[in-house]
């Protein structure tokens, strides 16, 4: 345990084992940092949540340059606050079930974090924070980690840029949470019944920026967003691009790009109060006389088929028949079952860069 103010650094090769220890390193003192270490064999523990550094009702701590190797809980930071976890590599056990893999880096009632430049593999959540208000993570690469790249539980006024989302179950869920910011991140190949690379449960007032969505089961699902304003991200060869729920109000999408999507946008209703406007659309049919570069017949992104296959998921079977390809144009023309209101009345004629 340390008790006092030190910093402590590894000499090359130095390697800390924790065989069957509960933490390898427990900290208990502001202004300690900890670099060029590593920390290896974490055991894993149903009833404790045992890590390779465990850092408790702390400030000013600085975790750095570490090496963390199959260990239960990488990282995990209890009641701290201004610290920073920068440069480290986590290599989970690549448990086969998650009741038996903890958390890369792990926060509980923190303020002021900085989770920067981390590589994380192999763990349950590759970053989970709960409590946590003032974050900032950026610049990570969380990838084949067994739930979610990243995980957000009631932590407001938090913001994650610059990150990539690469084949986790699912690449990042935000929960019950107000201000968040997500930008310019990456979520690709986040494959599985249940997948997606971007849920959004219970929030309010986020922004979804510039970020780039690729080969998702389902990109974006939209459950409770409340006032989210998603702008210039791009959508490119996802199962579903945006899957907006019923409980979703108020949230507005512009100059996002869609492309190469089974389907580019779905929803369980037909009441709506969000905004589509000045986005790229790769199935617009529509023309552009006056040449302004927005199209002059509004574009209804909701295809029937997908109102069809959400209701009753077998149906997926039929996607690429003749008989689907009808039904969707005659439902363009008529709707019947699909939202009137859901449509983009000036679609962008081109892609925008």
């Amino acid at each position: 345990m340390i008790d006092r103010a030190i910093t402590l650094v590894g000499e090359s090769g130095a390697v800390l084992d924790g065989a069957a220890a509960t933490h390898i390193v427990r900290v208990e003192a502001d202004d300690v940092t900890i670099r060029g270490i590593t920390f290896q064999n974490v055991t894993m523990s149903h009833v404790e949540d045992r890590a390779a550094i465990r850092v408790g009702k702390v400030r000013r701590c600085r975790i750095e340059d570490n090496v963390l190797v199959n260990a239960f809980f990488g990282v995990y930071l209890a009641g701290t606050e201004d610290c920073t976890v920068a440069r480290n590599r986590l290599e989970g056990r690549l448990a086969r079930t998650e009741d038996h893999a903890g958390n890369g880096i792990h926060l509980w009632t923190a303020r002021d974090i900085r989770i920067v430049d981390n590589r994380i593999s192999g763990h349950r959540d590759g970053i989970y924070l709960e409590f946590a208000h003032n974050a900032v993570v950026a610049s990570n690469v969380s990838e084949r980690n067994l739930r979610y790249g990243l995980h957000f539980m009631s932590s407001d006024d938090c913001t994650y840029s610059r990150n990539v989302f690469h084949r986790n179950q699912a690449g990042v869920a935000v929960m019950y949470a107000r201000r968040v910011e997500m930008t310019h991140n990456t979520f690709v190949d986040n494959w599985g019944a249940s997948a997606y690379g971007l849920l959004l449960k219970e929030i309010y007032d986020s922004r979804v920026d510039s970020n780039a969505f690729a080969r998702n089961t389902t990109a974006i699902l939209a459950d409770g967003a409340t006032r989210m304003q998603a702008r210039g991200n791009t959508f490119t060869d996802n199962g579903w691009a945006v899957k907006l729920m019923a409980s979703t109000e108020s949230a507005q999408f512009s100059e996002n790009i869609f492309a190469g999507n089974t389907f580019d946008l779905s929803t369980n209703s037909r009441g709506n109060s969000n905004v589509l406007q000045r986005n790229y659309w790769d199935r617009y049919e529509g023309y552009d006389l006056d040449r302004d570069g927005v199209g002059d017949v509004p574009h209804r992104p909701v295809r029937l088929f997908s109102v069809i296959a959400e209701r009753n998921e077998p149906t997926m079977l039929m996607l690429r028949s003749a008989i689907i390809a009808l039904l969707d144009r005659a439902e363009r023309l008529i709707p019947s079952i699909t939202p009137e209101t859901l449509v983009d009345a000036a679609p962008l004629m081109r892609r925008p860069r």
